[in-house]
């Protein structure tokens, strides 16, 4: 018999979207939950003593009063080779990644090094309950190999492809339209479905592939369509000033990737600061995601996504720390940025939304959400158990709380990794 494993506390439960629907209808606490688990799935979800009771063989977790059984975070936009250079001082997007992305990303052509960053990243975002992320490599194939293998090395689920550039970056990290497209092809037939592994067709972005490069991956992609493909869109305005140079004859930013078939409902655009009215209208007949990187957009000095007025229109939005313009490898501290920039904007985000964003929304966009993302019956095992009294300063913020909402807000407005208790992948206890 397969061993059982029950985990007993208070069960984060999501039934609907509160983007669009009044949190309080849609997002509950059962106080005293269980998680059944068995083989890595979740098997049964219900009141902790009826648990205990059907299950007597199950091996038992208890998580008391104070935590919080959550699905695991779902970072839906990373760059994992920028690892080692978060938090590099006061770039705008291009100088940036002259200064300090495309010199780091060079470091990867060694596999040993790309290897390492890997192995980096993945223990790093661990540590703060990360349990799925959607990261962009280098132009090396080994270094998709080198993420790929790391994560399933701890049995992740993980979605992530080789970075496509063939103009306007230094020589020794561009390919060419032809090279996309056969180390692409060549990628994604050895990983797309190995184990808990997603392909995702990756442009980095308009200003770095010609029309020939976009055109063929736009070729791959139809050819693939059960793949995501993911890029960047209206990051900056320096940037799509660029976009507009490049690209004379498009309608705007989003009309360089469309005329060229890389739009979809399985498209995932990051950032979209800056979009125009046409650009909106045709994300949301397209059923294309896009993800909010709110301490990146702000440590960049990028702007300030419309979380709101874009969910409003029923586009699916992901949360994204995005490794290394974005400042902290937390998935707390990226909800902590999007209630600031909620605040800025004039439309808050309740901690209700902000986990719900950090989970099933992400990995909505991600269309993971037939896996992970939510605590329900035949769902991925994959969990985070928060401590919302880590620290002293937490505690007693928290020992004022009126109700569980209360004290979640302020682990996410404070918390770090100390908050994360216990990460479970794929129903193993992580070490």
């Amino acid at each position: 018999m397969t061993q059982q494993t029950l985990l007993c506390g208070p069960t984060l439960r999501f039934t609907g979207d509160p983007m669009i629907q009044p949190w309080h209808d849609v997002i509950h606490v059962d106080t005293n939950g269980g998680v059944l688990i068995e083989g890595g799935i979740i098997k049964a979800v219900a009141d902790a003593d009826r648990l205990r009771a059907d299950h007597p063989q199950a091996s038992v977790t208890t998580y008391g009063d104070g935590t919080l059984i959550c699905p695991g975070f779902v970072d839906a936009h990373v760059h994992y080779p920028q690892t080692a250079i978060i938090a590099s001082w006061g770039k705008r997007l291009i100088d940036w990644l002259n200064s300090y992305t495309f010199p780091e990303e060079m470091r990867l052509s060694d596999p040993d090094y790309a290897d390492e960053i890997a192995t980096r990243y993945l223990d790093l975002t661990l540590d703060h309950g990360t349990t799925t992320v959607a990261s962009y490599c280098t132009i090396h194939p080994h270094s998709v190999d080198a993420i790929f293998t790391a994560a399933a090395a701890r049995g992740q689920r993980i979605v992530a492809g080789k970075t496509c550039m063939d103009r306007n970056a230094p020589e020794g990290l561009r390919d060419t339209a032809q090279s996309a497209y056969d180390d692409s092809k060549a990628l994604l037939e050895r990983w797309h479905g190995n184990g808990r592994a997603f392909y995702a067709i990756t442009p980095r972005f308009s200003p770095t592939s010609t029309p020939d490069q976009l055109a063929a991956l736009g070729a791959l992609w139809a050819e693939f369509p059960e793949c995501l493909m993911q890029t960047h869109l209206s990051e900056q305005l320096d940037e799509i000033a660029w976009v507009r140079d490049l690209y004379p004859s498009a309608r705007d930013y989003l009309d360089t990737y469309e005329v060229h078939g890389l739009i979809g409902d399985r498209a995932l655009f990051g950032h979209a600061i800056h979009l125009d009215p046409r650009e909106i209208d045709r994300i949301c007949e397209t059923g294309a995601a896009l993800v909010h990187c709110p301490t990146s957009n702000t440590f960049i000095g990028s702007g300030l996504f419309d979380m709101a007025g874009l969910t409003a229109r029923g586009i699916p939005c992901g949360l994204a720390t995005d490794t290394g313009g974005g400042s902290s490898f937390s998935m707390l501290r990226t909800m902590a940025a999007a209630y600031e920039i909620g605040q800025l904007r004039g439309t808050p985000l309740h901690a209700a939304q902000l986990i719900w964003l950090a989970t099933a929304g992400s990995a909505r966009s991600l269309h993971q959400h037939g896996h992970i993302g939510t605590i329900e019956v035949g769902k991925e095992a994959d969990l985070c158990i928060l401590n919302l009294a880590s620290t002293p300063a937490i505690a007693q913020r928290a020992a004022q709380a009126h109700d569980i909402w209360e004290s979640l807000f302020t682990t996410i407005m404070m918390g770090d990794d100390r908050a994360v208790r216990d990460v479970w992948i794929a129903g193993n206890r992580r070490a």
